[in-house]
């Protein structure tokens, strides 16, 4: 059964804006400004945003640090920032209010809005996937398969999209979580097939508008001089050193992770993800219903037990909702999100049964905004509060030792004189895999340059490394670096190109190892 959409919801819709005025802006308290600066130099942060909201109130909105190293302009609590993966909650709702509107079911199949939807070449699945199968994870594909399609990517949405039908699912449909970003660069075209608008005016129109979220956009291209932009900083090597880069251009995202916004913006959203799709003028976006379907979890996740400085963390159960990981945390029910994108970070929490929702969003790649999210939640909620920073600092510091350990021990055991076992011009030529496209090798000044057909900005140096393996040094320094493994043929000619990520830590969205390149016929010797 389709729900009608209420007679007179568009025209109340247009009145929101105006009746947000209860969310003005809150300085911090002094016990939150002291632990949010001794954060920052713990580690070595930019800038971040925080902003708290409790029974449709805003406790505190504010900002801290700098937008960008080197400038003197502050971080407001009307910065933007890219919220990354925090847009997948609001794609969500996106398609709730088309469910509410009869426009779709979340268990329609995708090919009855996008009839060319394909899975890895599976009739079975393809045919199967629902709406519902976009957004909680359990699609069989592996970790962020996909991924390095949009990655500094020229591709379209829709090309990406098409894309998938060719890359091959790791486990059953269905039966396990493993997170994707491209169901939902999918899921934003499922928007545009059921409501004849773009996902980017869909939920401006829909969502940010009606809700007063002034600074939120879909594009960074929407950015101008002079604004209040918070700029990224990303780690760009193995000293954990943050260094201003610039902003990521991750429109063909879309609706995975491309919106920017304040925490003043997302305050409001927070406040109706709270009561349930109603704003405080008492105007819906969505029912009631909904919220309780976006808020259950669909795909069950194993948990963890974690280290003895995160053991308060350690959950009960853990799962995934539509767009929300859904988890218990000192007996109650406890919604959560991250986001990243280069130089960019983001942590969500809602408490339902508190009405209480925090958020805080960081221009710098260090655990400053899970550690400051995981305190500010506690200081809200009342009752002990761990040193959070202290916990992920050591955490981080942790990470980056095993990376330069990892550097120190294969520096030690490369064997760099051994091989290749073809001259380099016998490697240079076009290579093709079925999934990303092409990519070209071609010998420049004694060494070979590895050109993506689709992402120019993955332009890489390869270094001989040993045998017939090169890393690829990649010229944008803050994306990863990848093993080039060349294997031959009986007759001594260029079997196949594999990659691997050269780091532990290597972000699961530079999905080097699922490309299979073969050389294209007269390309390559």
């Amino acid at each position: 059964m389709r729900p009608a959409l209420l007679p007179a919801l568009a025209g109340l819709l247009a009145l929101a804006p105006a009746s947000f005025t209860p969310l003005a802006a809150q300085a911090a308290p002094r016990e939150v400004d002291a632990y949010v600066t001794q954060a920052l130099r713990r580690f070595n942060q930019p800038g971040v945003a925080i902003a708290v909201v409790k029974e449709g109130r805003v406790v505190f909105q504010q900002g801290w640090g700098v937008r960008a190293v080197g400038r003197p302009e502050p971080v407001t609590a009307q910065s933007v920032f890219q919220v990354a993966s925090n847009s997948k909650a609001v794609t969500a709702a996106a398609l709730a209010i088309l469910v509410d509107e009869g426009k779709l079911r979340w268990d329609d199949p995708v090919t009855r809005y996008l009839p060319w939807f394909r899975l890895g070449g599976d009739a079975y699945v393809s045919r199967e996937f629902t709406v519902r199968d976009l957004l909680l994870h359990r699609s069989g594909l592996s970790l962020g398969a996909g991924d390095l399609l949009w990655w500094f990517s020229d591709a379209s949405r829709e090309e990406i999209a098409r894309a998938l039908a060719h890359i091959a699912p790791a486990r059953s449909f269905r039966s396990t979580y493993d997170y994707d970003n491209v169901l939902y660069i999918v899921a934003g075209e499922v928007v545009q097939a059921a409501s004849g608008m773009p996902w980017d005016d869909f939920v401006r129109t829909r969502i940010f508008q009606p809700l007063g979220m002034t600074h939120a956009t879909t594009t960074v291209r929407d950015f101008r001089p002079g604004d209040d932009l918070a700029a990224p900083h990303a780690r760009v090597s193995t000293t954990g050193a943050l260094e201003l880069i610039p902003w990521d251009t991750v429109d063909n995202v879309g609706s995975a992770g491309a919106i920017n916004a304040s925490v003043a913006d997302w305050a409001r959203w927070l406040v109706v993800q709270l009561d349930s799709g109603r704003t405080p003028a008492g105007t819906r976006l969505w029912t009631e219903a909904r919220t309780r379907e976006m808020w259950h979890p669909g795909i069950m996740m194993q948990v963890g037990i974690p280290g003895p400085a995160f053991a308060q963390q350690r959950a009960n159960f853990s799962g995934y909702a539509l767009g929300w990981f859904v988890r218990d945390y000192k007996g109650l029910k406890l919604l959560t999100h991250t986001g990243g994108l280069a130089g960019m970070l983001s942590r969500v929490f809602l408490v339902p049964e508190k009405k209480i929702g925090v958020v805080v969003f960081s221009n710098g790649e260090t655990n400053a905004f899970n550690a400051l999210g995981w305190w500010v939640l506690d200081w809200t909620l009342g009752g002990p509060r761990p040193d959070w920073v202290a916990a992920y600092a050591e955490a981080g510091d942790e990470t980056l030792a095993r990376d330069r350990a990892f550097e120190d021990s294969a520096a030690a055991a490369r064997k760099k004189d051994v091989g290749p076992s073809l001259p380099l011009a016998a490697l240079a030529g076009t290579y093709h895999d079925a999934w990303y496209g092409d990519v070209t090798l071609t010998e420049e000044g004694g060494h070979l340059v590895l050109h993506w057909s689709r992402s120019p900005g993955l332009t890489a140096d390869l270094e001989h490394w040993q045998y017939d393996t090169f890393r690829a040094r990649m010229r944008v320094k803050w994306a990863s670096d990848a093993f080039v493994t060349f294997q031959l043929k009986a007759d001594g000619t260029v079997d196949r190109m594999m990659m691997a990520p050269v780091l532990p830590s290597t972000d699961f969205s530079f999905n080097y190892q699922d490309l299979e390149f073969h050389p294209v016929a007269g390309t390559v010797r």
